[in-house]
């Protein structure tokens, strides 16, 4: 994978940046939702497409969403673990997921 290559499949026609548009920019934050900037269009795993115009769409990563796909917030609600125990971040020291 590069940065040219994502190594997925390509996105439907019409989703993603048009030719010479920057690509959106996306943020991975420690204890909440990726921040993309927007608009943006998130591609379901139903095959389904999220339209959605804010400025910087928040995307759930904790699943407690009652809105899931999108954050609102509730994971501020649970109890947070003490410093010492959680994950490194990002992963590991080359920046790739594990797996």
């Amino acid at each position: 994978m590069s940065a040219t290559d994502p190594g997925g499949p390509a996105p439907p026609a019409g989703l993603g940046p048009g030719p010479g548009a920057p690509p959106p920019r996306v943020r991975l934050t420690e204890r909440g939702p990726l921040l993309i900037d927007g608009p943006v269009d998130l591609l379901l795993p139903d095959g389904t497409v999220l339209h959605c115009e804010r400025p910087v769409v928040a995307v759930c990563t904790c699943r407690r969403s009652r809105r899931y796909p999108l954050c609102d917030t509730s994971h501020r609600a649970r109890r947070p673990r003490p410093r010492g125990d959680a994950p490194p971040f990002p992963p590991g020291d080359s920046g790739q997921t594990p797996g």
